[in-house]
């Protein structure tokens, strides 16, 4: 693992006040653990079954981030000690969030996944999905409901390309729809804006991220084998 690439990344980011979420989707607990001796404390793992049987083995201080696809009937599985769910794509979804977080008596922190790339996904809120999400919400909440679920803000991915423009000019639309948020949900505290991956993280950086979720410059490059 290339831990001068951490301290690197770290030197980079911490004068801007940027965080560091570590991408340890396939990597082992060995591998984790070493970074978190470093000093690191939030991972982002992609699968359930995954990131429950790591949370059982390693420290208790350390801050899950879920950032894959989220399936409703997986969210009672990681409720109990996530830290923020990155992923939250519609409402259905946040709504079992609150609901499986009222068992645990617990608050989650979620950011809303917003579709900003040029390629076809399922995944992510277009910009009038995100304003029908929000106006339910506002709803739910005025009607005393969905408190467990704190919108700590947004996340997205920009387009698969080498043009740095287009990178740009769709983290500028992202951050824009950032400030949307904070303006629509003061009393959320919203103050995560997650954008920008190893190919593009010092774009997104001048684009206003505020956390960038980096995982093949810390752990090496994916092989064909743990994809």
């Amino acid at each position: 693992m290339p831990f001068s690439a951490y301290l690197e990344l770290m030197e980079k980011l911490s004068p801007g006040g940027i965080r560091l979420l570590a991408v340890s989707k396939t990597k082992s607990v060995e591998e984790i653990r070493t970074l978190y001796e470093l000093g690191q404390r939030d991972f982002g793992e992609n699968y359930v079954q995954e990131l429950v049987e790591k949370q059982k083995n390693l420290p208790d201080d350390v801050r899950w981030h879920f950032i894959g696809h989220l399936q409703t009937n997986k969210v009672k599985n990681i409720t109990p000690f996530i830290y923020m769910i990155q992923s939250v794509d519609r409402l259905k979804l946040l709504l079992e969030i609150d609901k499986q977080a009222e068992k645990s008596q617990r608050t989650i922190n979620c950011l809303l996944q917003i579709h900003i790339a040029r390629e076809e996904t399922k995944f992510g809120l277009d910009e009038d999905e995100l304003k029908s999400l929000l106006d339910a919400l506002i709803s739910f909440r005025e009607a005393g409901k969905a408190g467990r679920v704190r919108i700590a803000g947004c996340m997205g991915m920009a387009s698969l390309t080498d043009n740095k423009e287009i990178i740009h000019q769709e983290f500028t639309r992202l951050h824009a729809i950032f400030e949307m948020i904070k303006k629509t949900l003061p009393s959320d505290h919203v103050d995560t804006l997650s954008m920008g991956m190893s190919s593009d993280y010092q774009i997104a950086a001048a684009c206003g991220t505020t956390m960038v979720r980096i995982g093949s410059l810390l752990f090496g490059p994916r092989t064909s084998a743990n994809k």
